[in-house]
């Protein structure tokens, strides 16, 4: 499972919350360390996840919507 950061980014933007915004409320100086972990550049700690999904309005428990499967695509046999 991986963090899916165009839910991420769609919870922010529907919420009319910033980069800026965000990065303030995780306690950060500039909007830097968050653009790059919403931009896939840097990952995204457990306890940060739950930290911007609070910010989202959402609890712990829900946390599950910002994480998507990779199945590996199976290669086709030719017939």
């Amino acid at each position: 499972m991986t963090v899916d950061l165009l839910r991420l980014r769609a919870e922010r933007m529907a919420r009319g919350i910033t980069q800026d915004r965000m990065a303030e409320e995780m306690g950060w100086k500039s909007r830097t360390p968050y653009a790059k972990q919403e931009n896939g550049l840097v990952a995204i700690g457990a306890d940060e996840l739950i930290k911007m999904a609070n910010i989202l309005g959402y609890e712990p428990n829900q946390t599950g919507i910002f994480f998507t499967t990779n199945v590996p695509k199976r290669e086709q046999k030719e017939a």
